[in-house]
Order: structure tokens, then sequence, then C-alpha cells
């Protein structure tokens, strides 16, 4: 009986270790910029550096919200994930079915504290676009609402990635910057569907129909350029440099998949595509932290 208990206790960390390395593989870290940079931006765009009062928002925005995105997704998205090669790796994990008892606990468990506390000390704004965050992002993957197989509302719907712009600001009894915020929502809606555009042989094998597998890659590249456009001119209003940065790198997405308008062009586009947020968010973020320092307000 002995043996059997140190053996437990010697093997049990090892396995909870497991665990959590294998959830925050699943929160796909390299995407927590979409998040945590929102996040980050929306506490500067209230002129200051940072107000300890966001911080739980911001540390929500880490890996529980990560997990909660990209955990239901997997969860419902087992089918076509086994069947694209790009999953399994950093862009993107493959679960098995005997994780998905393991993934839900784990996301209600990271989640639930937060959105309890959220409720009770956060302003009615705050709580309301806290919700609609949560909500689309799980009824993304989950029935019956799916929005991923649905076109264009796949697109449309990751709008709410720019939520944090709202729920900062609103948690610090701020006004938005709706420039800002409108704008994120349009760059986000064009970086979705763009992205699909690697997945449409998987998706249409697995007859999804997205955005990209309808417009084609032609197609989409024209519809998020557009968007781009849209998230420019409003990104101009707040900052014209910043808007500038965006208007480039989304140009030469565009371009280049105009050029080559394949699946494979949109694959070999994905690493700038994932640079992107990095790239404009950093100089955003220079730009408004400057402003801070030495003006005071951004």
């Amino acid at each position: 009986m002995a043996d059997g208990s140190e053996r437990i206790l010697r093997t049990a960390p090892s396995g909870v270790g497991l665990a959590v390395r294998r959830l925050v593989l699943i929160s796909r870290p390299v995407l927590w910029i979409n998040t945590i940079g929102s996040g980050l931006v929306a506490v500067w765009l209230t002129g200051t550096l940072f107000d300890l009062r966001a911080l739980p928002v911001i540390l929500w925005l880490t890996l529980p919200f990560n997990l909660l995105i990209y955990g239901v997704n997997d969860i419902y998205d087992q089918d076509t994930d086994a069947a694209n090669p790009r999953k399994g790796s950093i862009e993107g994990a493959r679960i098995r079915q005997s994780e998905v008892r393991l993934i839900a606990w784990a996301v209600a468990i990271v989640n639930v504290p937060f959105l309890a506390t959220f409720a009770l000390t956060l302003p009615p704004l705050a709580n309301a676009a806290i919700l609609l965050y949560v909500g689309v992002f799980v009824f993304y993957s989950a029935p019956p609402l799916r929005f991923k197989a649905r076109p264009f509302l796949d697109s449309l719907s990751n709008a709410a990635y720019a939520l944090p712009l709202v729920i900062v600001p609103a948690a610090l009894a701020v006004t938005p910057v709706w420039p800002a915020a409108l704008g994120l929502m349009a760059w986000s809606v064009a970086k979705h569907a763009f992205d699909a555009v690697q997945d449409i042989a998987e998706d249409r094998d697995a007859g999804i129909t997205t955005t990209a597998v309808l417009l084609g890659s032609r197609g989409t590249a024209l519809w998020s350029g557009s968007w781009w456009i849209v998230s420019t001119a409003l990104f101009a209003v707040v900052s014209v440099p910043v808007a500038a940065v965006n208007l480039l790198i989304a140009g030469v997405l565009v371009v280049s998949l105009l050029r080559d308008p394949t699946p494979e062009t949109g694959h070999r586009l994905y690493r700038l595509s994932v640079a992107f947020p990095y790239i404009a968010g950093a100089f955003a973020g220079v730009l408004l932290m400057v402003s801070i320092v030495l003006v005071g307000a951004p």
C-alpha cells in the first residue's frame, strides 16, 4: 500500500504538468496577442500606461479566454482538424476525444471565477460586452449557431476580437475610443477570412461552407482587402501613422494573394498574417506610450 501511494505521489505532478502544458498548447499562445494586445492598447487609449483596475481583465485575456476560444473550437472541430495537415503544430492543436472532458472542465474552471467577479464588480456596459465576447466565441464553434459554418457570419463574428477596446475602458468608467474599436472590428473581419483561405480544401471536403470556401481565394482577397481599407480609414481618425502601417501590411497580403490566388499561397502568407498584429500593435503601442509620457494623453 505504501509503495502504491508513493508511486501515485511521484507520478501525479508529472501528469498534472503534462495536462497543463497540453492546455496551454491548445490555447494557442502565439495568438494571445489578439486578446492581450487589444486589452493593453485599450488601457493606453485611456491616457495611462497602466491602471491596476484593469489587471483582472488583462489576466483573463491570457490563458483563460484563449483556452475558451480555442478549446471550444477544438472540441467541435475534431473531424476537420483530423484531416488538416496544419493541425497538431504551432498553428493549431489536434485533440483526442478522450481530452474533451479535460478541456471542457478546464475552460470552466479558469473562466467562471473571472466572470463571476466581473459580474459583481464591473459596470453594466463592461459586463454586457464581456457576455457578448464570450457568447460569440462559444457559438462560433458550438451548435446550434456555429457561426464557423455560416458564410459571412463566420468572418463578421470575428469583429468580437475588438471588444476589449470596449470592455477595458468601460471597466474603468471611461468612454471607449470608438474609431479605434470599430477599426479593429473591421480589421478582425478581414483577417479571419484571409486566414481561412489556406483551409479551403479541408473545409470544403468536410462540408463546411466558410466565407473563403464560398468566395474562393480571389474573392476572399477582395473581401478582406475591402474590410482592411475600412479599418485603415477608421484607424486614421486616431493615428495616421498606424493607419499607414496597417494599409502597408494589408496591401502586401492582399496583393500577394491576388497574384497567386490559391490556398497554398494563403498558407505561405499565414506567418506574415500572424505577425501582422504584432507589428501593427507594437507600432501603435509605442506611439501611444510616447504620447502618454510626453503629452499625458493618447
